[in-house]
């Protein structure tokens, strides 16, 4: 199944303070997930984690949605 997700730009807590990262989060679900980094394979490395972390056992593909690019 076919999921989409939003895509937030936030600050995140790195080792040497803070640094710029995403945030995707399931519309299906509202679970979420984050990555440090701003660029395309950030956001697929989060939307890659949601089907890994999924809190309800399913196998979808999630797809970004409202980036603000």
């Amino acid at each position: 199944m076919r999921i989409a997700c939003d895509v937030q730009e936030v600050e995140m807590e790195g080792d040497y303070g803070i640094v710029a990262g995403v945030r995707v989060t399931c519309r299906k679900c509202g679970h979420e997930t984050e990555s440090y980094g701003t660029d395309e394979r950030s956001i697929r490395r989060c939307l890659a984690l949601m089907n890994e972390e999924c809190e309800c056992g399913e196998d979808n593909f999630y797809v970004a949605e409202g980036d603000g690019r």
